[in-house]
């Protein structure tokens, strides 16, 4: 059966609960969802990575998020950035009426990278705007560096 879909999810899965089987129906045939952007959270975090003489450029897509949202941790040679959103649930809603479909969730995502033991957080610089995050990170021989270490980011 075909059903209205709003990029790619259907405008009824809520209403699908009212029907008998429809949760055993619904998670046969769609499978588990991200809580922060739904079974499209395969697209976050979308990153390119450039190569200069003496650095690699890293921009990594997060759309919606605020600088204060995220976070670049430096630990063991690995970089980390998280980004983490909650929504007031307690908000009440203004405007008279009631929610047919909603999409936004609070949640958390992360993604790591091995940029090797050779770099201190203070080398590696990071810039927030228009929703990517920009890091410069230098190119260096490995050499032991140990602790967690977070980053500044710019913005």
């Amino acid at each position: 059966m075909l059903r209205p879909s709003i990029f790619g999810e259907s405008l009824f899965d809520d209403w699908m609960d009212d029907f008998p089987f429809g949760k055993e129906f619904e998670k046969a045939m769609f499978p588990a969802k991200d809580p922060l952007y739904g079974k499209h959270a395969k697209n976050m975090m979308k990153t390119d990575v450039r190569e200069t003489d003496d650095a690699y450029e890293v921009d990594i897509d997060l759309p919606g998020f605020k600088k204060d949202e995220i976070t670049a941790e430096l630990n063991d040679g690995y970089i980390t950035i998280s980004a983490a959103k909650g929504l007031d649930k307690d908000e009440k809603d203004k405007k008279t009426g009631k929610y047919i479909r909603k999409e936004r969730y609070a949640g958390s995502m992360s993604r790591s990278f091995y940029i090797g033991g050779g770099i201190t957080q203070d080398e590696i610089s990071a810039k927030y705007e228009n929703g990517i995050l920009q890091l410069k990170i230098p190119k260096k021989t490995d050499k032991a560096v140990a602790g967690k270490n977070y980053i500044a980011i710019e913005g």
